[in-house]
């Protein structure tokens, strides 16, 4: 037996050993995965297999690229080299370039990246002269990369009439056509995407049995990486490649199967057993990472699926931390606190780069962007950009910045022909060159196109004065309307709305949270102004004044260790000292329409899981008890998955007091309505124990002393709607009502006004 099987514990040791038939490695998380496969690896070679008869498939070149040092190490360099082992797309297009004749190209065909796939799209849909606005390039590519990973070639997209059905109801009915027009374009131009890799081998290996057995008699031995998050197309080849013999062995989690939006199926690990009866299980269940307590409730919680391969995780560390649940009165305290918990954790020595921030969706981001930037705690967004750099909201503040100065160039030049308007790059380029030729500002040109007769053709001079009338007349609103008023004006007259909300696919999604979340942060910042200066319309000029700097504050990309913010997916195989999971609330982890969908529910119990195993050492779950959503603030009720983790394992923080009576009876002022947005809130009267406004006392009322005044006394203590607890510290006249300046516990000091602040006394 080759000595490095000594570094394996026992289950890792019979896992790698076995080879004689198929088997299926259930591997819990931090139980040493890849260990077992690079180890399977090297002990074949040392078995006498010869590197070009094993085939490995992973997920990422990433992954097949450590696992080749890997296995270099153990078995050196030579033999690791010669090794099939690649992403799935990466080992396919090797076998297609050389059976490339068998399919219809040369074995020079260039493979198409999602750009160049999209651009496709976009050409042939002009030629068909199809609405641009429904036919978007990234809806259109989506449904055929679904197609192929279903093995559906675009007659069969074109013969099912149920697919028919769906597309018409969506309003985009040629979709069968462009794919049509798309598989002949592609194959003309000798070209393959990313999705023809899978579906031209599944049809290579079925239509020409001869070449399948060949691959099938070369690969002695078939591994595959990460098997939970197969989709149907990768699953059906593995099928073809694995043979008579099977010998086979696939490595994957169950319970880590995250990816169903993406088209994984998690019944391709379910089902290997019922697919391959001869097949041994081996479970891999000591964690190496994360602590005995961590461990245990991430067991509680994935527990409560039925479809699963029930296994025991154990953990090999000590006890540990229970974990921390904290609640929070509002989204901006939750924030705020977690700020200040990071600090805290810094002081105890657990360096910034061993501490993630984990969120449900991207646009969550920004609240915790903001509160460690007040806290001057580094941090970096993994895997995306910073909530203030994101296309959507880049767009949206530049109508923001031309509305309350149409000179600004570079805002101008940003969103003249966005959403499309027909003002393009030429038009462009003689406008700016006439605006260097006469030195004139290009607004000034723009406002006044009929000075442009000798340089743009008629049809370009109405189109650049109906952007400028649009211009225009958002700045005359501003003049009259609110800062959230006039965004939710400008994102819909502008053509955004239609633009991001023109279809659902995961992209525009996200992008819509982030719209949202733009508006709700408005809102918040005109209640924050209204209750400490009594300020009823905030202008917009006053937001771009106070949001610019935190644009202004994105943080260079140096060597400085930084916390990481991240949503749950994108933390799916990372691991850090301390995790904080946070907006764990009902209809936002799970999401909103999880408690009506099962399958849906275990996905996300799932992807809850991921988060507590992210953890080594210190785990944190958090929730807000009211959230601004679609402009107003909303009580939250916390996630389900919360009761679920054995109580043994948690610590409460002290509960904050739920806020009732908040909930609107629908929602207003948000994008998905556009709702003409509520006038200022009225007071609330509301039972004792509730949030309630405090009436303004009468004006004939004696001068009052400074430890007392408008229901409020020195010393107090309160409960606000946003800024939490805290105490009361002063107390001043500010005309017919009280200002109260109050230290609040995660937020410091606040003035607030008595006659609009929005909190309930606790003595």
């Amino acid at each position: 037996m080759p000595d490095f099987l000594d570094d394996l514990n026992d289950s890792q040791r019979a896992a790698v050993t076995y080879c004689d038939g198929p088997s299926l490695v259930i591997a819990g998380a931090g139980s040493g995965k890849t260990r077992v496969l690079t180890y399977k690896i090297a002990y074949l070679l040392e078995q006498g297999m010869a590197p070009w008869n094993i085939l490995a498939l992973t997920f990422t070149n990433k992954a097949a690229r450590e696992m080749k040092e890997r296995i270099a190490r153990l078995v050196g360099p030579k033999r690791a080299q010669m090794l099939w082992m690649g992403t799935f797309h990466s080992v396919f297009a090797r076998i297609l370039r050389r059976e490339s004749a068998a399919v219809g190209f040369s074995p020079r065909f260039t493979i198409y990246d999602q750009n160049d796939s999209r651009n496709l799209v976009k050409t042939l849909a002009k030629e068909m002269q199809l609405d641009e606005k429904l036919y978007k390039p990234a809806l259109i590519a989506g449904r055929i990369s679904a197609a192929k990973n279903r093995l559906l070639t675009a007659a069969q997209y074109g013969a099912d009439s149920s697919i028919a059905r769906r597309d018409e109801m969506d309003g985009v009915p040629a979709t069968a056509e462009l794919y049509a027009r798309y598989e002949r374009r592609c194959h003309r131009a000798d070209a393959m995407d990313f999705d023809d890799l899978l579906l031209l081998t599944y049809q290579l290996f079925r239509d020409h049995p001869d070449v399948c057995r060949r691959y099938s008699e070369q690969f002695g031995y078939l591994l595959v990486d990460e098997y939970q998050d197969t989709n149907y197309a990768q699953h059906r080849i593995v099928c073809q490649l694995a043979g008579a013999d099977a010998r086979i062995c696939v490595v994957g989690d169950d319970a880590q199967s995250i990816y169903g939006f993406r088209g994984a199926e998690i019944g391709n690990i379910l089902q290997f057993n019922v697919q391959y009866p001869t097949a041994r299980l081996f479970k891999l269940e000591c964690n190496y990472r994360s602590t005995r307590t961590i461990v245990s409730a991430a067991n509680s919680v994935i527990d409560h699926n039925k479809a699963q391969i029930k296994k025991q995780v154990y953990s090999n560390r000590d006890e540990g931390d229970r974990l921390t649940v904290m609640a929070s009165v509002s989204d901006k305290e939750e924030s705020l606190k977690v700020a200040k918990a990071i600090k805290g954790l810094q002081r105890r020595g657990v360096a910034p780069d061993e501490i993630a921030v984990l969120y449900r969706t991207n646009a969550q981001s920004r609240v915790f962007e903001e509160a460690l930037r007040q806290q001057a705690v580094p941090y970096r967004i993994y895997g995306g950009l910073s909530f203030y750099q994101r296309k959507e909201v880049k767009d949206t503040m530049a109508y923001f910045r031309l509305t309350v100065n149409p000179y600004d160039e570079e805002a101008l030049r940003r969103v003249i022909n966005y959403p499309a308007r027909g003002i393009g790059a030429t038009t462009m380029q003689k406008l700016m060159a006439h605006a260097e030729e006469t030195d004139t500002a290009l607004w000034d040109l723009i406002a006044e196109p009929e000075q442009l007769d000798a340089v743009l053709a008629a049809s370009a001079r109405t189109k650049v004065k109906a952007f400028a009338d649009l211009i225009k007349g958002f700045a005359e609103a501003a003049e009259r309307e609110s800062a959230y008023d006039l965004c939710l004006r400008i994102v819909k007259e502008s053509g955004i709305h239609a633009d991001v909300y023109a279809d659902r696919s995961p992209e525009n999604l996200s992008r819509q949270e982030n719209l949202q979340e733009l508006a709700d942060s408005i809102k918040a910042y005109e209640e924050e102004q209204l209750e400490e200066n009594g300020t009823e319309r905030v202008p917009l000029a006053d937001y771009l004044s106070q949001v610019s700097l935190l644009t202004d504050a994105d943080q260079r990309d140096d060597d400085t260790p930084r916390v990481t913010l991240m949503t749950v997916h994108a933390a799916k195989g990372l691991e850090f000292e301390a995790v904080f999971i946070t907006g764990l609330e009902a209809d936002l982890f799970p999401g909103p329409t999880a408690r009506y969908y099962p399958k849906e529910m275990e996905e996300e119990r799932r992807l809850f899981y991921v988060a507590l195993t992210r953890a080594k050492s210190y785990c944190y779950l958090s929730y807000a008890r009211s959230r601004m959503r679609y402009g107003t603030f909303e009580t939250c009720q916390p996630s389900p998955f919360l009761d679920e983790i054995d109580p043994a394992c948690l610590c409460y923080e002290e509960e904050p007091s739920y806020f009732g009576g908040m909930r609107p009876s629908a929602p207003h002022g948000s994008f998905s309505s556009l709702h003409t947005p509520p006038s200022p809130r009225p007071a609330v009267t509301a039972p004792r124990g509730r949030l309630q406004r405090l009436a303004t006392p009468p004006t004939d009322a004696p001068e009052a002393p400074l430890t007392e005044g408008g229901g409020l006394r020195v010393g107090q203590h309160i409960e606000h709607e946003r800024f939490g607890r805290g105490e009361v510290c002063r107390i001043e006249r500010a005309g017919e009502t009280f200002k109260a300046i109050v230290d609040f516990q995660n937020v410091g000091e606040k003035a607030l006004l008595l006659k609009f602040a929005r909190f309930r006394k606790l003595d």
